[in-house]
């Protein structure tokens, strides 16, 4: 069978948020090795309209590659052209507080998509229970689709690859220190882990390194403004953009990695850090949790003091937890990512 793909968000000119970028890297790359659909690869010119493209262009482009539908990797999609419809919701972060990617074209999408489209895939039960919310959604077209996990992610480093490295490369100081990884934007909630820490030197416990990686961001800057304010300045580092290939290393050397933030669609970070066996801050209720599972820490971000004792929790058990962590990371592989979708667009066939 010949499908379409959407691969826009694979075009460095286009202004994707990374965790998308990697889900549709990750996914179109698995079934192209898997070989059970032929994939064809669409994305706009450079300089084109994606909206254009999508509606103009792309209808042609089904007809002549007979392919049995598009796929979207976005929740856009064309609404002529022959062929099935399958869209991808990969987060509704309105309704959870957060402002970023929540305007009214995308909540249209979200809303409206589901009545045209024939299937919609979600990557965690927690956006899929999100959209079945909608009066106008038919739940039984939602499917929960969890994206994978790189391999290159493991709790132990390849051969030839010292970690500690990473340590100097970045002026990290020596000791326990929690990862934050891209908690440069304000979805992110970096404040949370910050009041947390606060709270844990209030009660006289040892003070822990905070490691904020990512560009220079007005939020950001907003954040190392509450920094000064709360005193913790000699705790926090911002050691800027990593480099892909040592963030597998940062992650093994972290004592914990927090990703509180108030909107999560699937958090690539939390399996990441799990199969680097370093266990995860995650908030009570969200996507993040439901892919930690017992094994993550999970708090109530509002609360600097459940922020406070999970930290301690995690800290404790660390090392405990260490295998046991990588193991259940396991489970999640592009190639069953895949699998997934594969069989999807295979039972319309029969």
């Amino acid at each position: 069978m010949r499908v379409a793909f959407d691969t826009a968000p694979l075009l460095a000119e286009r202004a994707y948020p990374l965790g998308v970028r990697r889900a549709c890297a990750g996914l179109v790359e698995a079934l192209e090795r898997g070989g059970r659909l032929e994939v064809v690869r669409l994305a706009p010119e450079r300089g084109e309209s994606e909206k254009a493209w999508r509606q103009r262009r792309v209808p042609a482009e089904l007809a002549r590659t007979g392919a049995a539908g598009f796929h979207a990797l976005v929740s856009a999609f064309p609404l002529r052209g022959p062929g099935r419809r399958v869209q991808t919701v990969h987060e509704l972060p309105w309704r959870h507080g957060a402002h970023e990617n929540a305007d009214l074209r995308h909540r249209l999408w979200a809303a409206l998509g589901p009545r045209r489209a024939d299937a919609v895939l979600c990557p965690s039960e927690h956006v899929a229970r999100d959209l079945r919310r909608g009066w106008l959604v038919p739940a039984a077209k939602v499917h929960v689709v969890p994206w994978g996990v790189d391999a290159r992610f493991a709790d132990e480093a390849p051969p030839g690859v010292v970690d500690e490295v990473v340590l100097r490369r970045y002026a990290i100081p020596d000791g326990p220190f929690v990862l934050c990884p891209g908690a440069v934007r304000a979805k992110k909630d970096l404040a949370a882990l910050l009041q947390g820490l606060r709270a844990r030197l209030d009660r006289g416990e040892r003070g822990v390194h905070v490691v904020v990686t990512g560009p220079d961001t007005p939020d950001l800057r907003r954040d190392l403004g509450l920094v000064s304010r709360l005193e913790l300045s000699r705790w926090v580092r911002t050691p800027g953009l990593v480099a892909d290939e040592d963030l597998p290393s940062l992650l093994r050397l972290a004592s914990v990695v927090a990703v509180l933030s108030r909107s999560e669609g699937f958090a690539f970070p939390v399996l990441e850090a799990h199969a680097c066996g370093t266990p995860v801050l995650v908030p009570r209720a969200s996507a993040q949790a439901e892919l930690a599972g017992a094994a993550g820490f999970a708090v109530d971000a509002r609360d600097p003091a459940s922020v406070a004792d999970g930290l301690a929790a995690a800290l404790e058990r660390r090392e405990a937890l260490r295998y046991r962590l990588a193991d259940g990371a396991r489970d999640f592989t592009w190639e069953r990512c895949a699998r997934a979708v594969e069989d999807l667009w295979l039972e319309w066939e029969r």
